[in-house]
């Protein structure tokens, strides 16, 4: 009898163990959901940047640094295939919600690299939040996106790129502290982020006692800047700053010489027109011009490998100023979900509330473009803002000039 019960249990036991060895842990709870990726599924990141049109370059530079980003961990994380999909915001209000609607809506996606543009994350960024999907933005940078002040629905945003609080006092300290003018001119195309940049600019210049002469717009297609640059010239401003994109900083960059009065006034733009498609549009006139631009000398050691990576790649140099804030979005997205992924043989578990915490609570991640340490409401970058001179030699080879006419450090 008591062979026969020791028998018993001793089955009972290999039973139990047997049924413990086949059963599968219990997904992590998480207010917003949970995405569960099977063996052979792939981790799914999806990119909304500007990839047609007159600002594409400006998308395609950040997409080839994600891209980058993604050969470097070998294509695979945890185990699983990275896919990168993407949708095209169109550097707008409009396009910002019809790329994040179409992302929202498939709910492989676990999490986002994008927008390029502010005026698309504006709209944007909520809708993706709205679906528990984080994003990274590799060049947004108007202070609205991260402002205290912004509301709930943008708390799944996050950016590598500088705020602009940064870069347009930046810009006043070069005009007013290297260049010795007192008056100046400011010209933005309705975009969140150039009216917000030039405002930055305008105060600190005022700050820093210079006169604002007038702060003027033009609308992203106008081709004819004769009239707004004849208004501009009758407070005779001796600098003008227009942090526009490539179309219309290109019209203003031709035309600006020919109106009386303006023929020896500084101009400079900013990041948003700081690539080699602005100097086909501008031509020869862009010689001598200034853009302000994240500081490419003040990047990590590891930048020059990356640059070798590109080339080789591409078979080419970066096309715009933003590659390596790109790779670090994607390297951030990447640690967070490393951190939070619940293992269950060879299938993951990832909480969309609990990557997004995990976005947030970045610090001290080394990325390309410096230390990175997320705050509370998104600003993850180590800004270095450079001024740049276009030259003769740059615009014959169609290359951003790498190294800097001006640093405030």
């Amino acid at each position: 009898m008591k062979r026969r019960f020791a028998l018993a249990v001793a089955l009972a036991l290999v039973v139990a163990f047997a049924l413990m060895s086949t059963a599968q842990a219990a997904p992590p709870k998480d207010p917003l959901g949970v995405i569960t990726i099977k063996k052979g599924q792939p981790i799914h990141i999806a990119y909304w940047m500007v990839v047609a049109g007159p600002d594409a370059s400006l998308g395609e530079d950040t997409k080839r640094g994600v891209e980058i980003a993604i050969a470097d961990k070998g294509g695979k994380l945890l185990g699983h295939p990275i896919k990168l999909t993407g949708q095209d915001e169109g550097c707008g209000p409009e396009g910002g919600q019809a790329s994040t609607t179409k992302i929202a809506s498939d709910p492989t996606v676990v999490a986002a690299v994008g927008s390029n543009c502010s005026s698309a994350a504006r709209p944007g960024a909520p809708i993706l939040w709205k679906a528990g999907i984080s994003t990274v933005s590799p060049s947004n940078t108007a202070p609205y996106l991260t402002d205290p002040k912004r509301g709930p629905e943008y708390d799944g945003y996050l950016r590598t790129a500088h705020n602009d609080k940064v870069q347009g006092a930046v810009a006043a300290q070069f005009a007013i502290k290297k260049m010795g003018v007192k008056t100046a001119a400011t010209i933005h195309d309705g975009s969140v982020y150039a009216e917000q940049l030039q405002a930055v600019f305008a105060e600190e210049f005022k700050k820093l006692g210079g006169t604002i002469t007038s702060q003027e717009a033009v609308a992203p297609t106008d081709t004819d800047m004769r009239p707004v640059l004849t208004k501009i010239a009758t407070g005779k401003p001796q600098f003008i700053y227009y942090p526009i994109f490539i179309a219309a900083a290109g019209h203003i960059t031709r035309q600006v010489k020919e109106v009386a009065g303006l023929e020896k006034v500084y101009l400079m733009s900013a990041d948003g027109s700081f690539s080699p498609d602005f100097y086909k549009a501008a031509g020869e006139t862009a010689v001598g011009m200034f853009h302000s631009s994240p500081d490419f000398s003040a990047f990590a050691a590891g930048y020059k490998g990356f640059l070798d990576k590109h080339q080789k790649k591409y078979g080419e140099k970066p096309i715009a100023p933003f590659h390596a804030h790109g790779y670090d979005a994607a390297m951030i997205i990447f640690a967070a979900i490393e951190k939070v992924a619940v293992k269950d043989g060879d299938t993951i578990h990832i909480g969309r509330k609990a990557l997004r915490d995990a976005l947030y609570a970045t610090k001290g991640l080394q990325g390309l473009t410096g230390n990175l340490t997320c705050d509370k409401f998104g600003d993850c970058a180590d800004p270095r803002i450079a001024v740049y001179q276009q030259t003769a030699e740059n615009i014959k080879k169609l290359e951003n000039p790498q190294t800097p006419f001006w640093k405030p450090y």
